[in-house]
């Protein structure tokens, strides 16, 4: 059926800020819905509170609200667009909960909307614990025991018929909220009372724990006609009791016989046909006893979920987008395969390499949380690896983390405790993966793992092989290594920095060279959807060592865009929103743009978004490669936050050309020492400081500079591991946590302003001249994370004379440090006189923000002057903003309720959102400049 003409104009709800449980793959899902409609020559408005993300950019969508998600913002919409149809799929949870309120209220009949992609009554049915129940018994698919309360008395006697251990399951939360397990009877009471209040409709459902089950989940698609595929099969590495974003994932399945598989298809496409009548996505979890493969369903989500992203990625089928057009109306055969352009989307797609995804936590922001993982989500974020086996694409995956491990294990960093580590086996949190390859390395019987972890033993069997083969590698020396056995340590997936920390005094260049020599070099394959049965037309490639190279060198001048890898508190989406904008830019300036990172969760590595992609790790020796491939004329690192920038001395090192502002310059701003020196020498107020290497320094060059003050490493992103200290004793402790954390890094003592007023600028500077994008004023005094501050745009209750040199500095300093392109510099303020804190020669946080807020593509502009085919005067500025627009942070401490909450100089907050006021006596302001008062008169 071709699609609905009668659907001119569709309204897409966004998630809204990023919060642990739901994340950035929404706003990915969203865009390429929005794109994939508009295609079709329909109308796309989207409402989201969200600043940082693409999903919330002109280039996505006709119409664009920053608005609140709640049900007046919806009818405004509604009241200046004509929308034909509603698509809820593609923002999570938050997305169907304001559908379904919006329907509830009748505002869809009201304005003659209809809801696409989605059936509203099958929401019910999968939101609602008992109507799910109920309906896999009608169908005949089996379900756990279980039974569910809508008050404290029910929840106890549901215990009591079903026995221990159990789950508990709050009805219409996201990423587990308020769920969990519950092993005794004496833990029950406080835990059903946490479900009961978690849940917006105070119901639970006490359900059968199946502990040490697998679990697995499955991707489909319906269109009109009734035609069901499954598009990927995604197995947990981690058993049943650990929430599926907090799991290791493996595609396909790797341990699932093809019985069981067959029999989990035929379930799921009967679960999704029994859910209603709609043509969209749906996920489906199930559980697998191992001892005799009893199948049972754990949920139904009819939506796009965070594993559609992933799925995506994983097959190169986007899932989004076909499904946008499926709730318009077409059927999967009249729709074109986005990858191979020859068959249609009515193809399964077939994988012949393996792909892993593994989460990235951030518990260091979280001080005093439970590390250990259960129900409910507490990853930030993920990586995404592909190789050809799964141990390959395990140890690309450990590379991708941005946690300082260069693949599993095999860096000097393993653990020897073995108390600590069966503990650990037994007590998931986010290291196990490690400390499975440290037991091994002990010599722990897989046995005695498998019983500890209820992994799966082929899975086990896959890291035991590594030890076998790191003992093989220490019997050489790098020059008498075997060809074909340094060819399976690669294959194997061992980074150059592994192989060289095995043997011992070797460096990862000799490494390098070494393998070189012997003819080792990375291939890159494509990914195809097919199984290469038909040519693909996609450049989307990822990395192996085998013979034949699928990746075609063009003869156009290139430029390569380094990504900002897992999202983590500090460095999020909005860097991905850079990312994408500086490859839309390239290409405009006529380059071939090449995109390398590995966060499955972004726009940025959506295959047609830049000219070619490789899903990679962010990693020195993949970037290295790649680069020595294509031979770009350089590389763009001010985009991709401190992961991109990270790599700036390497590159400068290797003689590869950086795009934009120089290493040097760049390395003078993040060296806290040297950078207060150019103050000093340009005549701009800092506070005092001094830089030390042991705790003796520390405490001689603080009683210099006088307490309190502020502790810090050198090149830290998200304010980490900084701290404000009022004594000796507290800079002792502070100032030796951070030496024996960050050997070899030296320490800045600030002298911290107590109580003085913060603001920042954001500034584009092509070596003439310097264009202020943005000046804001932030609620929380200096001493909170900038990212943890409200900010108001522009400035309210500045004077002139300090705005005038907040100006004046930031010119300064963009010509000082040589600036070519985006400078972002912090103030402090205290009695009329302004501080410069520090000034960071790259895409910032904010950004996004005031781009939003001004409605003018920054970092579009800022990316071609950095290429150097414009300069600041070819562009005509427009702003466009009434009133003022405010940056609220946004904070996930519900998932962690006993943690340290109160603000300080490391961030914690996960997302933001924004808002528009008219004029200072809007009463959300007021609330806000009474806060910043009170802040100030403490």
């Amino acid at each position: 059926m071709p699609r609905n003409t009668s659907i001119n104009s569709v309204l897409i709800i966004g998630s809204g800020p990023i919060v642990i449980g739901q994340a950035c793959e929404f706003d990915y899902s969203g865009s390429q819905a929005s794109l994939s409609l508009k295609e079709e020559g329909i109308k796309v408005s989207i409402i989201n509170s969200n600043p940082a993300t693409i999903m919330t950019d002109k280039v996505i969508a006709d119409h664009v609200y920053l608005l609140p998600l709640t049900c007046e913002s919806i009818e405004k919409i509604l009241q200046e667009q004509h929308i034909d149809a509603v698509l809820p799929t593609m923002g999570g949870q938050t997305a169907l909960n304001l559908c379904i309120e919006a329907s509830e209220r009748g505002l869809w009949e009201k304005y003659g909307v209809k809801v696409i992609g989605v059936d509203v009554a099958a929401i019910e049915k999968t939101e609602n614990r008992e109507e799910f129940r109920r309906l896999m018994v009608d169908i005949g698919v089996g379900v756990a025991k279980s039974k569910i309360a809508n008050s404290f008395l029910e929840g106890k006697e549901a215990a009591q018929q079903i026995g221990f251990p159990l789950v508990i399951r709050p009805s219409y939360t996201l990423g587990g909220t308020g769920g969990g397990f519950v092993h005794k009877k004496e833990e029950f009471e406080a835990a059903l009372s946490r479900g009961l209040q978690a849940s917006p409709t105070h119901e639970v459902l006490v359900e059968q724990a199946v502990l040490g089950w697998k679990e697995f989940e499955l991707e489909l698609l319906r269109d009109s006609n009734d035609n069901v595929i499954i598009i990927c099969t995604i197995e947990n590495f981690d058993p049943m009791g650990i929430h599926t974003g907090d799991s290791i994932t493996v595609a396909p399945g790797m341990t699932l016989s093809d019985r069981c598989y067959q029999q989990m298809r035929n379930q799921a496409i009967k679960m999704m046909r029994a859910i209603g009548n709609f043509a969209g996505g749906c996920n489906v979890q199930f559980s697998v006893n191992p001892e005799n493969e009893e199948i049972i369903a754990i949920e139904i989500n009819p939506r796009v979920s965070r594993s559609s992203a992933l799925a995506s990625k994983a097959t190169g089928y986007p899932i989004a987008k076909i499904a946008s057009k499926l709730a318009i109306g077409y059927n999967l055969d009249e729709i074109e395969n986005q990858i191979t352009k020859t068959t249609s989307a009515y193809f399964e797609p077939t994988l012949d390499y393996v792909i892993v995804k593994v989460p990235r936590w951030n518990f260091a922001k979280f001080k005093g949380a439970n590390r250990e993982l259960g129900l409910q989500m507490k990853s930030v974020g993920e990586v995404m690896a592909i190789g050809r086996t799964f141990i390959e694409a395990l140890q690309k995956a450990c590379q991708s983390l941005e946690t300082g491990r260069h693949g599993l294990g095999a860096d000097g960093k393993q653990l020897r405790d073995l108390e600590e580590i069966m503990s650990s086996l037994e007590h998931p949190s986010s290291d196990r993966i490690f400390h499975i390859k440290d037991a091994f390395e002990l010599g722990v019987p897989l046995e005695s793992i498998r019983k500890a972890t209820h992994i799966d033993k082929w899975f086990l069997q896959q890291i035991q092989e590594l030890v076998t083969l790191e003992a093989e590698l220490r019997r050489y020396q790098l020059n008498n290594i075997p060809k074909d056995f340094f060819l399976t340590l690669k294959q194997k997936g061992y980074s150059d920095v592994q192989i060289a920390w095995l043997l011992g005094n070797v460096t990862e260049d000799e490494v390098y060279n070494r393998r070189k020599e012997l003819g080792i070099r990375r291939v890159y394959k494509m990914v195809d959807t097919c199984a290469a049965e038909f040519p693909a037309q996609t450049p989307y490639y990822y990395s192996t060592f085998e013979e034949e190279n699928e990746s075609t060198v063009s003869n156009k001048k290139k430029i390569i865009v380094l990504g900002s890898g897992p999202n983590r508190i500090g460095q999020g989406i909005e860097f991905d929103y850079s990312c994408v904008h500086g490859l839309l830019a390239a290409k405009e300036a006529g380059y071939e743009s090449v995109m390398i990172n590995c966060n499955p969760e972004t726009v940025s590595t959506d295959f047609n978004m830049a000219d070619k992609l490789y899903f990679e790790p962010v990693y020195w020796e993949h970037v290295r490669e790649i680069i020595e491939l294509e031979k770009p004329e350089g590389v763009i690192v001010q985009l991709g936050g401190q992961t991109a920038l990270k790599m700036a001395e390497q590159l400068e090192s290797n003689s590869i050309k950086i795009i934009g502002t120089s290493f040097k310059d760049m390395d003078l701003a993040e060296d806290r020492g040297r950078f207060s020196d150019l103050l000093k020498s340009l005549d701009i107020p800092y506070p005092k400081y001094g830089v030390a290497e042991s705790a003796e320094e520390a405490l001689r060059v603080a009683k210099e500079v006088g307490y309190p003050v502020l502790v810090r490493p050198s090149y830290v992103l998200g304010g980490e591991r900084m701290s404000i200290v009022i004594n000796d004793e507290e800079l002792e402790k502070a100032v030796v946590k951070l030496l024996r954390n960050l050997p070899g890094n030296r320490v800045l003592i600030d002298h911290f302003l107590d109580r003085a007023e913060e603001a920042e600028s954001d500034s584009i500077c092509d070596g003439e001249d310097v264009h202020i994008i943005g000046m804001m004023e932030h609620i929380e005094p200096a001493g909170i994370h900038s990212g943890d501050s409200s900010a108001v745009l522009p400035p309210f209750s500045l004077s002139e004379n300090v705005q005038r040199k907040m100006e004046e500095y930031t010119i300064k300093l963009a010509k000082a440090l040589n600036v070519r392109g985006l400078l972002n510099i912090q103030f402090a303020i205290k009695d009329e006189k302004v501080y410069v804190i520090e000034a960071n020669p790259r895409a910032s946080r904010t950004v996004p923000f005031i781009a939003k807020a001004y409605d003018v593509p920054y970092i579009n502009i800022a990316t071609k002057i950095m290429l150097g085919v414009n300069k600041l005067k070819d562009f005509t500025i427009e702003r466009r903003l009434t009133g003022y627009a405010i940056k609220e942070p946004i904070f996930s401490f519900d998932k962690f309720p006993d943690v340290d909450k109160q603000l300080g100089p490391e961030m914690k907050s996960t997302g933001e959102a924004i808002r528009f006021i008219k004029d200072l006596d809007d009463p959300f302001f007021r609330e806000m400049y009474a806060k910043k008062s009170m802040y100030l008169s403490k």
